[in-house]
């Protein structure tokens, strides 16, 4: 439900602010006073586009906010999956601004987001129909949706099985036509796949192999340094350079002085045998270092056979992937594939009886989905004439015509086609066809009385639908309206008191000049000040006692 509607610098509004309540929300007004900008507004605020003379003249900044109370749960999940952190309240604060540059912001709940994504929120927050909204029913394409609405509890099940069966018909045909497609493309493609699989085997990569080239490359390159610094380490462990004696030879020299001293000082034998291990330590070290040496070959041919090996494996993952993982993976599809094409008579004969059976499949579902519209569509039918009936279309007849389409689409194999005869004598023809403003609103109306209860969104606007409707069929059509504000909040813009009377809440838009600027206000009516605004719409300007107690006893009739 929209709760709140603050206006700034959109036309002929400077500042407005709109606390909307439940029921019906009636706005009036004289013609060219700005009733059409609220609702222009709204639109605006819930991705809509803006006019040229949208931000209002000699501004900088044109902004809409509007406040949801929300009960859909299916808005809520949207909000949740694009990040944005919905109120403990369920309310959604949505906000726009506009500036003379022409670049709009978008924010809901102080989130930014896009446009695309404002307008997929708001088909769960409200449903506008005015003069030139009607598109959806004058639309034959649309029409099987708006039927499926109406389709009741299970029908979704049952569409979604059809359209897991769609969905793998349809992948098998793909196979099919890859299977069975040009001969020649097949062989190319065969004979490209044959390629990339044996040069991939020839390869013989390994995981973990391009790392341990990398190492050995590194080591063979440093290997003369290597050599060196080996051999001057062994010469200062174990064999002793520049008649300097080595590091064994000392070690082994203190040892023995301090084993000797250790027999005249026994407080001394600790530290001898601390420096026996020590040097029993570097000894080993030294002959384990020594025979490592010995394996130590400067060998500029294995160093060459590493780097061509490297370039192989660069070579394949800058063809076939960034790794050697990916190469490998790559690999295994193609040898997937290349089995698929090569046993391609017997994969064939598989798919085509498997293609048999999941048509069988499509087939049942099908025509559950043609059995639950056609008994739908009757039910559906009577209960829109009953509703044309009620705003003097007596003698209309409503069909919805289902028949076979020649293909398969994605919800199923019936065309569904809404058709009227808005008189007696008539023949049944397309909604389209209708000629008269007041019967298209009259049957907008109907549509939306019928499927209320199939519906989630909680606010309804009505633009001016009233066009070409008087006397008692108007007063038939306010009843409509308030039958629908009964079970969800309707905005309704009229010029008929018979519509107007029935308002729950009533709003009043004027537009005054002061200062050489023309403003347009926005303001709630008292209970007296509705008697008086429907007084007006009744008698014209002129409003006298007489339209007075006919505008009270109008509204007391509600």
């Amino acid at each position: 439900m929209l709760e709140h509607l603050h206006i700034k610098n959109v036309a002929l509004i400077k500042e407005s602010e709109i606390t909307f309540g439940e029921g019906l929300n009636i706005l009036t007004g004289e013609t060219g006073a700005g009733k059409s900008m609220v609702i222009d507004s709204l639109q605006f605020a819930l991705g809509g586009r803006a006019g040229k003379d949208f931000l209002r003249h000699g501004e900088k900044m044109a902004s809409v906010e509007a406040l949801f109370a929300v009960q859909s749960s299916a808005l809520q999940e949207k909000l949740e999956e694009n990040g944005i952190e919905p109120e403990e309240d369920g309310s959604v604060l949505i906000t726009r601004t506009l500036s003379e540059t022409g670049k709009s912001v978008c924010r809901v709940n102080g989130s930014t987001v896009t446009v695309s994504m404002l307008k997929e929120f708001a088909e769960d927050l409200i449903d506008i129909y005015g003069q030139h909204e009607h598109q959806s029913l004058l639309n034959p394409s649309r029409h099987i949706r708006l039927l499926d609405r109406f389709c009741g509890a299970g029908f979704g099940d049952a569409m979604e099985e059809y359209k897991a069966s769609f969905h793998a018909l349809k992948e098998i045909d793909k196979q099919l036509d890859a299977l069975m497609g040009d001969e020649s493309q097949r062989e190319q493609r065969m004979d490209i796949l044959i390629f990339q699989k044996e040069e991939i085997e020839g390869a013989a990569l390994k995981t973990g192999e391009e790392e341990d080239l990398l190492e050995q490359k590194k080591r063979l390159g440093s290997m003369e340094k290597l050599m060196r610094l080996t051999e001057e380490s062994i010469a200062l462990l174990y064999d002793g350079m520049d008649r300097m004696p080595s590091a064994c030879d000392q070690l082994g020299d203190a040892l023995s002085k301090l084993q000797e001293a250790a027999e005249y000082d026994n407080t001394l034998k600790p530290f001898a045998d601390a420096l026996g291990d020590a040097y029993a330590a570097v000894e080993d070290t030294a002959r384990e270092l020594k025979r490592e040496a010995d394996k130590q070959e400067n060998d500029p041919g294995l160093l060459e056979e590493i780097e061509e090996r490297l370039q192989v494996i660069y070579k394949l993952k800058r063809k076939y992937g960034g790794s050697v993982e990916a190469v490998l993976a790559f690999y295994d599809k193609v040898a997937e594939e290349l089995d698929f094409l090569a046993n391609s008579n017997e994969k064939v004969m598989e798919l085509l009886n498997e293609k048999e059976k999941e048509q069988k499949k499509l087939m049942a579902y099908a025509e559950t989905l043609t059995a639950r519209r056609k008994d739908t569509a009757e039910q559906v039918a009577d209960q829109i004439e009953a509703a044309l009936r009620d705003m003097e279309m007596k003698d209309a007849k409503f069909h919805i015509q289902i028949d076979e389409k020649a293909d398969w689409t994605a919800d199923g194999k019936d065309k569904v086609e809404f058709l009227i005869s808005a008189n007696a004598g008539e023949s049944l023809k397309p909604l389209a066809k209708i000629a008269s403003g007041g019967e298209m609103s009259r049957v907008m109306l109907a549509l939306k009385t019928v499927l209320v209860d199939a519906d989630d969104i909680g606010t309804f606007i009505f633009d001016e639908i009233d066009t070409g409707v008087s006397g008692r069929t108007a007063r038939k059509v306010g009843e409509k309206m308030r039958f629908l504000g009964g079970k969800r909040q309707i905005l309704c813009i009229t010029h008929l008191p018979q519509i107007a009377a029935m308002a729950d809440s009533h709003f009043l838009i004027q537009k005054e000049t002061a200062d050489s600027q023309t403003i347009t206000h926005v303001t709630p009516l008292t209970e007296e000040g509705s008697v008086a605004e429907v007084a007006r719409l009744m008698g014209g300007s002129d409003v006298t006692e007489t339209t007075l107690a006919a505008a009270r006893e109008l509204i007391s009739e509600k």
